[in-house]
């Protein structure tokens, strides 16, 4: 009977060429980034949600009477935990407010005014997000 001579290759002996990134790290911080949400409004970068709003603002009416403007965003205190909303069926979410001007071009009057835009969701610390209890995670 012939001897089988096994040759295991390991490659735990190579050095590492390039470290392997945290991936739950870089979403966190993509989420922040995105949120903006303890930089003040007037230092925030062209990015996230300010650059969306910036991005669909402003709104004309079809006489042209009328201009919408953007001034900022606030996002509002959460009114649990994370783990509190898991825990009662509830969405980890914070409102959102927007404040817009509406300017009138026939009177010159601006009216500005806060408008609740809704609850939007935030992610806990394992990077998912709490929706009706349930923790949810994005790919």
């Amino acid at each position: 009977m012939l001897k089988k001579h096994n040759k295991i290759k390991d490659y735990s002996k190579i050095p590492e060429l390039c470290p392997i990134p945290n991936l739950l790290d870089i979403q966190k911080t993509s989420f922040v980034n995105f949120l903006q949400r303890y930089i003040p409004p007037d230092e925030r970068k062209k990015q996230g949600l300010q650059e969306v709003f910036t991005n669909i603002f402003p709104i004309q009416d079809f006489t042209g009477n009328l201009i919408l403007n953007f001034v900022s965003y606030s996002l509002g205190e959460c009114k649990d935990s994370a783990y509190g909303c898991w825990e009662k069926g509830g969405t980890y979410s914070t409102p959102l407010e927007v404040k817009i001007s509406l300017i009138s071009k026939k009177t010159g009057e601006i009216k500005e005014q806060d408008v609740f835009m809704g609850e939007l969701p935030l992610m806990t610390e394992n990077g998912g997000f709490v929706i009706n209890g349930a923790e949810r995670v994005i790919v």
